[in-house]
């Protein structure tokens, strides 16, 4: 005769069962009945988790910004800048070494380095007179040679950018920044219009689009609005608009190098630099930029921004976990009568364990939501009031909240276990 198998016994967890839905009830209601003390223990959350994501999105923001910037010079490109002379007197030491910058340098550089894929040299001008006469600032004046454009990944949204032809000619043709064309000629399309620099007049063949700026210097690179320029062939900014003190500048102030994808930038930067040193016999009057090495720079920049950031306003965290933690010792020795009922009529430790961090869990989590609404808000205050470009990362507000409950539930564990130790029979007579 065969005999049916047993049921196994289920397990004490699983007839108890991992319900956790009177905890959380008991907790909200044990909150709702303490909302000052409720509401004072939270702030240290809130203000912790604000704190991380307001300072992550500002420095975000203006890393972004940069890193940006960088990248629009190009990556494969290297850019010479000419270093201004202070004063007189400096200007006067320098060239007793060197020339300056010079054509003669762009020639050597296209003879000596390999994998050029284009080149051009710039000549930067700030006029005295401009017609029609400028809405804000006065423009500055780029020659530059018609590889520019691409060099500088320029896109021209209306009419063309100058050629070749227009180079070797010295053409009196310009092409507008965003900004340039915006304060000339408003609203006015400003295609085959003319623009009077100095005493010269230039027609608008082109209308760039908006480029990337920034508000210092960057790397040797001088801070410059590069929407308000307006572009011209270098032969004509040289032939057309230098004045007569030329002689006390350099022949050009820049050099824009674009390598092909084989040829390798940091190798170029140095061999660029070491032309340069030579025939300047060591003036150090001039900056050799190499973007590729910059971006890098930056992004270890940012990532070590962002873990100091994180570091200092996970005091305040820490700070709002010491007060959690302070206040739920409070609760148990204002609780000790209600613990021991709990105790007598059957509760275990577990459980007593589990509803002071079930309380604990409410206190962070919601401080840490609304924290998370505060530190979204301050930062776009700051982006509104100061003008500086904030990026809310989702990184940003997932290491906040993160750290704020695992704090909540580190610093409320202590006050948990202490409760769930209390003796029944002392609670029961404790007043």
């Amino acid at each position: 005769m065969s005999t049916a198998a047993a049921p196994l016994p289920r397990p004490r967890h699983a007839r108890r069962g991992l319900d956790i839905g009177p905890e959380l009830e008991q907790g909200f209601d044990n909150l709702r009945s303490h909302k000052l003390r409720s509401l004072l223990t939270m702030l240290g959350m809130i203000f912790g988790v604000s704190a991380v994501i307001a300072m992550l999105s500002i420095g975000a923001g203006a890393q972004q910004q940069v890193i940006a910037f960088i990248e629009q010079l190009g990556v494969r490109n290297v850019i010479i800048e000419a270093r201004e002379a202070g004063d007189s007197q400096a200007l006067q030491r320098v060239r007793k070494m060197s020339a300056g910058l010079s054509f003669q340098d762009f020639r050597s550089i296209q003879a000596n380095l390999d994998g050029i894929a284009a080149t051009t040299a710039r000549k930067r001008l700030v006029p005295t007179k401009i017609l029609p006469k400028p809405q804000a600032e006065m423009p500055t004046v780029y020659g530059v040679g018609a590889a520019y454009e691409r060099i500088a990944n320029l896109r021209v949204t209306r009419g063309r950018f100058f050629t070749d032809a227009d180079d070797k000619q010295a053409g009196p043709v310009a092409v507008l920044g965003q900004a340039a064309a915006a304060g000339l000629f408003g609203a006015t399309d400003p295609l085959g219009q003319f623009v009077k620099v100095n005493q010269q007049w230039f027609r608008v063949i082109g209308v760039a689009g908006p480029q990337l700026s920034t508000q210092s210097d960057v790397a040797g690179l001088p801070a410059q609005d590069q929407n308000n320029l307006i572009y011209v062939p270098i032969m004509s900014a040289i032939l057309r608009l230098e004045d007569s003190l030329s002689w006390q500048k350099d022949e050009i102030d820049g050099v824009y190098i674009t390598l092909k994808p084989e040829a390798d930038v940091v190798t170029a930067g140095s061999v660029v630099r070491g032309l340069l040193d030579v025939s300047h016999r060591g003036a150090s009057d001039f900056s050799v930029i190499i973007p590729a090495e910059l971006l890098a720079q930056q992004q270890r920049t940012k990532r070590l921004f962002e873990i100091v950031m994180v570091a200092i306003a996970s005091i305040s965290l820490l700070v709002g976990g010491i007060g959690i933690m302070n206040i739920m010792l409070a609760s148990v020795m204002e609780r000790t009568r209600e613990i021991g009922v709990r105790r007598a009529i059957g509760a275990t430790r577990r459980a007593i364990v589990r509803q002071f961090l079930v309380e604990t869990t409410i206190i962070t989590v919601t401080g840490g939501l609304v924290g998370t609404v505060v530190g979204v808000v301050l930062s776009e205050l700051v982006a509104y009031f100061a003008g500086w470009e904030t990026v809310v990362t989702v990184t940003s507000v997932a290491v906040a909240c993160i750290v704020s409950v695992t704090i909540g539930i580190v610093f409320g564990l202590y006050p948990a276990v202490r409760a769930a130790k209390l003796d029944p029979v002392n609670a029961l007579h404790y007043e």
